[in-house]
Order: C-alpha cells, then sequence, then structure tokens
C-alpha cells in the first residue's frame, strides 16, 4: 500500500511521466482497495465520480499484481481507449513488462473466407470500391481489426459480409484458418497478463460456458469491470434468446454464396434462400409501419401477423431439407444447414409457453426486427458464475450507488456479501456549475410539455451561446424538440441520427458554439472537455417507460415477491440514469457550466429528495437571471485569461 501512495504520490513515476498528473486521495484510496480486492480474491463494488481517476486507479495494481488480470469496458470504443491510450502510458510510467493483449467479438476481425465469397458476389459501386479498399487493407493489416480501417463507415452494410459470426464461422473446416485474425487474437489473449475485452464479450462466453463449450475467455486470477453500470442489461440479453432479421437475411445471402462456390447444379438452393428473404420482410411489415416494441403474446394472434410466421416457418423448413441434402458438398452448405436448424428452433420458442422467469418481447425498426425471450431476473445466474470462477471480481463505475447505497446493483446481480466503496467527484461544484430548475414549467404529464421545455431552454441557450446538449428521455420529445427548434437558433443544431455519434461528436467539439439534440446514447459514455460543452439541459426525470415489456415483467415480479415496484426499481433506475446524464457537463477541473434540470417533479414530489441527493453539490437557483449572471461572469473570467 505504501508503494501505491508513491507511484501515485507528487513525485511518483506518473506525475513524472503523465502531462497534467496530479495526485488525488481518493484515487490513492480506491487504489488500495482494488490491490486488496486482488490479493484476496474478494468482491468489490466502487462508485468513483468522475475526476477520481478511476482507470489509473485500477490499471496500477492490476499491472503490479502479477496476477492474470481481465479488465471489460462497456464499450468497443472504450476497449480501444483504454488499450491503445490509458494502458501504454501507465506500464510505460510503472515500467512494467506486462503482456496485454486486446480482444474483441468475432465480427470485429476481417474474415479472409468471407471476404473471398463477397469479392464473388456483384455489389453497387459505392460498395465494390469499399471492397477494393478492404482487400487492399487485408494485404498489410496484422491484427484485422476492423477498427483500424477508418475511410469505410462503421455502418457499412459491406462489413457482415466480410466478418463472420458464431453462427457462420466455419472454425477448423476453414480455407483461410492459418491466416485467421480471430484465431490470433485468441491465441494472444491466452498468453497476456492484462487482457482488455467488453462486457459484450464476457458475457457471450459465460453464456457459451453454461452450455458446456465457451473457450473465448483464458482462465484468470481477477476480472475488472470498468461501466459495471451497464452489466445488468447485457447480461440479460445472452442469458436468453433472440431471432430477428439481421440472422435470417444472413442464412438467405450465405447460402446463395455457397451455392455458387460449392453446389453450382443446385439452383432451387438459391431460390429457397430468395424465398426467406421475401418471407422475412413480408413478416417486418406484419409487425406494423412503425418503430415499437412490445410484448410478443399479445400481437401474437394479430391477423396479419399469423400467417406471415406460418409463412417463414414453411420457408425455413423447404430451406433446411434443401441445405440438408447439399450439406456433403461442402464445408459452407454444412453450416448453412446447421444454422437453419437453429433459426427454427428459435422461431420456435415463440410459439410455445414462455418459461417461467422469462419475458417474450418484439422490437421493429425501420426495415428490420427482432424476437426476444429475455429473463426477467438475472442475479441467479450471474451470481452462479462468480461462484465457479474463483477469483477477484472488481465492479466500477461513475453512477453505482443510489445516495451512498449499493443495494439496487448488487441485487441485480446477486453481489449481496460484497464489499462497497464510494468516492465523490474531487471536483469544486460550486465554484465551476450552477443547477437551474425553472419554476414555470407545467407537470410532464401535460400535452405541451416539450414545447414548454423548449421556450424555457431558448434563453438559456443563447446566454451560454450555444455550447449544449440538450437531452431528452424518448425518440418523440426528441424530434418534436427538433421541429420546434428549426430556425430559432444562431447556433449549428446537431440532431441524434442525422449522423453516426462519433462524427456528431467530432463537429461538436469542432464547431465551438454547436447545440446538439440527443437520447439515451448521449446520456453515458460521452467526454467532451473544455468550453465547447458549457451546458447541458435534461427534458425530465429519466424513469424508464412503463410499457416497455421487459420494465413490465420486471415490475410484476416484484409485486409478487411483496416489494415495491417503484421504489425498489424504478426509482433507483431513474436516479441512476439522470446521474450519467448530468455527468456529461463537467469532465475537467477546467470546465465550467450550467446544468438545467426541467422536471418540476424535482420539488413537487416526495421522491424529488431521492434525485437531488444523488447530484453533485451544485449551487441551485430557480431564476433565469443567475443564469445569464453565471455565463457573464464565465466570459469575462475567459476574457481576462486571454489578456
Amino acid at each position: 500500500m505504501h508503494s501505491l501512495a508513491r507511484i501515485f504520490g507528487p513525485d511518483g513515476p506518473l506525475a513524472h511521466t503523465l502531462p497534467g498528473f496530479a495526485p488525488r486521495i481518493s484515487q490513492q484510496e480506491m487504489a488500495a482497495a482494488v490491490a486488496r480486492t486482488l490479493a484476496d480474491q474478494d468482491v468489490l463494488i466502487t462508485e468513483a465520480g468522475t475526476g477520481t481517476g478511476k482507470t489509473f486507479a485500477y490499471l496500477v495494481p492490476a499491472l503490479l499484481s502479477g496476477k492474470k488480470i481481465i479488465i471489460s469496458t462497456a464499450t468497443k470504443t472504450l476497449q480501444d481507449q483504454l488499450f491503445q491510450r490509458d494502458l501504454p502510458a501507465v506500464r510505460a510510467a510503472l515500467a512494467v513488462p506486462a503482456r496485454a493483449a486486446l480482444l474483441k467479438g468475432r465480427s470485429n476481425y476481417l474474415c479472409l473466407h468471407r471476404l473471398e465469397l463477397a469479392e464473388q458476389r456483384h455489389h453497387a459501386p459505392a460498395q465494390t470500391a469499399d471492397l477494393g479498399t478492404i482487400r487492399a487493407w487485408a494485404g498489410h493489416t496484422r491484427s484485422g481489426d476492423i477498427a483500424e480501417l477508418t475511410g469505410i463507415r462503421e455502418d457499412s452494410p459491406l462489413w457482415p459480409h466480410v466478418t463472420s459470426t458464431a453462427d457462420n464461422c466455419l472454425g477448423q473446416e476453414c480455407p483461410s484458418l492459418k491466416s485467421c485474425h480471430v484465431l490470433r487474437a485468441r491465441s494472444e489473449a491466452q498468453t497476456a497478463d492484462l487482457l482488455v475485452i467488453n462486457h459484450h464479450l464476457f458475457f457471450a462466453d459465460m453464456a457459451l460456458r453454461a452450455e458446456g463449450f465457451g473457450d473465448l475467455l483464458p482462465g484468470v486470477e481477477g476480472i475488472i469491470f470498468d461501466e459495471a453500470h451497464q452489466l445488468a442489461e447485457i447480461a440479460a440479453g445472452f442469458f436468453g434468446a433472440a431471432l430477428g432479421s439481421r440472422q435470417l437475411f444472413g442464412l438467405a445471402h450465405d447460402t446463395v454464396a455457397e451455392q455458387v462456390k460449392e453446389a453450382g447444379d443446385m439452383a432451387a438452393l438459391a431460390t429457397a434462400a430468395d424465398s426467406l428473404t421475401k418471407a422475412t420482410r413480408d413478416f417486418r411489415l406484419a409487425l406494423g409501419v412503425d418503430e415499437r416494441r412490445g410484448n410478443w403474446h399479445e400481437i401474437q394472434q394479430e391477423t396479419a401477423l399469423t400467417p406471415a410466421l406460418g409463412a417463414l416457418q414453411q420457408v425455413l423448413n423447404q430451406l433446411h431439407d434443401l441445405l440438408e441434402a447439399a450439406a456433403v458438398r461442402g464445408k459452407g452448405l454444412e453450416n448453412c444447414w446447421r444454422r437453419c436448424i437453429t433459426l427454427q428452433e428459435q422461431l420456435d420458442l415463440f410459439t410455445t409457453t414462455v418459461p417461467e422467469n422469462h419475458v417474450a418481447w418484439f422490437e421493429t425498426h425501420a426495415h428490420a426486427f427482432a424476437l426476444n425471450l429475455t429473463p426477467v431476473d438475472i442475479a441467479q445466474q450471474f451470481y452462479a458464475r462468480i461462484l465457479a470462477q474463483r477469483c477477484a471480481w472488481v465492479f466500477t463505475s461513475a453512477t453505482l450507488a443510489v445516495g451512498d447505497n449499493f443495494d439496487h446493483f448488487s441485487a441485480r446481480l446477486g453481489l449481496t456479501d460484497a464489499i462497497t466503496r464510494q468516492w465523490a467527484s474531487p471536483f469544486d461544484f460550486a465554484r465551476l456549475a450552477l443547477l437551474y430548475v425553472p419554476d414555470t414549467l407545467p407537470d410532464p404529464a401535460e400535452p405541451h410539455y416539450t414545447a414548454s421545455v423548449i421556450e424555457a431552454a431558448l434563453p438559456v441557450i443563447h446566454a451560454s451561446g450555444g455550447r449544449a446538449f440538450l437531452l431528452f428521455t424518448s425518440h418523440r420529445a426528441l424530434r418534436e424538440a427538433t421541429a420546434l427548434l428549426k430556425g430559432r437558433l444562431d447556433f449549428p443544431l446537431l440532431i441524434q441520427g442525422s449522423a453516426p455519434r462519433a462524427e456528431l461528436l467530432e463537429r461538436f467539439r469542432t464547431l465551438g458554439n454547436a447545440v446538439l439534440l440527443g437520447s439515451a446514447s448521449f446520456w453515458e459514455g460521452v467526454d467532451v472537455r473544455g468550453p465547447a460543452l458549457s451546458c447541458v439541459i435534461i427534458d425530465k426525470l429519466p424513469f424508464a417507460s412503463p410499457g416497455d415489456p421487459l420494465m413490465q415483467a420486471r415490475l410484476e415480479a416484484l409485486r409478487t415477491a411483496g416489494k415495491n415496484p417503484f421504489m425498489d426499481y424504478q426509482l433507483p433506475q431513474a436516479v441512476l440514469s439522470l446521474k450519467q446524464g448530468v455527468g456529461r457537463l463537467i469532465r475537467d477541473t477546467h470546465d465550467r457550466g450550467v446544468l438545467m434540470l426541467c422536471d418540476p417533479r424535482l420539488f413537487t414530489k416526495s421522491y424529488g429528495k431521492s434525485f437531488r441527493a444523488s447530484l453533485p453539490p451544485v449551487p441551485l437557483t430557480r431564476a433565469l437571471e443567475d443564469v445569464r449572471a453565471f455565463f457573464a461572469a464565465e466570459s469575462a473570467h475567459t476574457t481576462g485569461i486571454a489578456s
């Protein structure tokens, strides 16, 4: 522990080698807690407020432990940042010769076999050009990580055709096995002292191990989850079952590709694959035009859906029979046959009784759909996994506690015996920020609430000179606000969905006076430092929709257990979500800004105090003039520095 104090101290290696590093007592204390957990193989839940430096607080003891450690992040973006920026900096500062590796899910790596198949098919001109770019890159990339190739859009429809999934990978039978990027990444993961993964990969392996053949992750002595607040939702997806249009379209596409290569005389295969594509599109149309999510059994007997579902089952059965006969022609067609069997079994799940502790639900997008069978409570499964793997477990995030209570987070994962620690943000919020809650807004249930929010927000946006995030709790409110703001601002207006998130954020930073409108994906994992973001406006308290099928099932399970669904689930979830949104404002010691919370329920409802207790210690005002004075003082302060 004494060496950790020296490492994080003013004369330690971090201060000497890392520009801008400043010693923080909370960071030292967190590092010591992580070190003890790794040494004793305990379970630690820790909340570290923005500015604590939690990444270094777990990286240093992990590197010094001499143990084999996995660090799991919430997203691939954070995973890349940790592996390419933070980890090398800390490792160099400590002069620790630990071997590190990065491992992502299979679909993040170029598949040379599928690239060859893609090159044999006709593509639109733009995709043909991108295919040439991928081929050129394939000749010199070592990792095959598609994140390297920034010249092609992340959402390009070409990527699924040149990467593999667990469904379409040929495994040991692949003709490109010796050059397989996934195989190389896994090999490096097996020999690494510190392995950086993401939560989706962790749970994919956990789900496979439950079935007896998961081997993605090597045996380790410690697992550290950063951004751990997302774990329960991600886990639920992997502990259930899902069938979507992406899988069905993928099978149809690959059947045609493999038929051309391995069974050119079996034209009926291509015809059956085309029928599957059509039946999948028809089924999507039968689910309705609007994008929505709902309980599957509430719509299962709808007039248009029943024949569409029957047609989809029939087409899959026909394709199965043809693929079974063709499977002997080659490994590609054999793989398609096995995938078809799996899809038939998954579709059958949605025509039978829902298992206990599960909810069947559907989700539609513009041209896609997914049917999901999700466990309502994953605590028992997750805790059983911890008992099965004897090692240290660390869960950390800036938002795990409601006030100073971790019960909500720990109960969702079954971590009832964990050690809990909490460190507040070291930022001086009394000096850096102002909380503005207007006293003129109506109840959020009123039909013109969003219009009232925009009218209240406009003078604040003008006072801040743009430089604002407007965060909404629903896409409907986001669309309405977009229509209301167009033509009324002298600042650039950036709208979620008009471009990829990373591109919008880069434009926001570069412009310096933009106003960005976003919903769920901008509430967390967004880091904009400096004066470009000086105002965060949140339309209402982020209670999840009670009509959501998963939410309904969880609330009913709590009622059955004799608990209070609102106090035990809805309220703590909303508090944690609000903490995430609020956390976008102050990201650095030099940041200053105004947080505007528009929802009057902060003061009109008894539960408002739970939200207020979880906010940083920011001065509160109900007066617009105080907001204008804050920005005027900021402007004078900035001008003084400049002169």
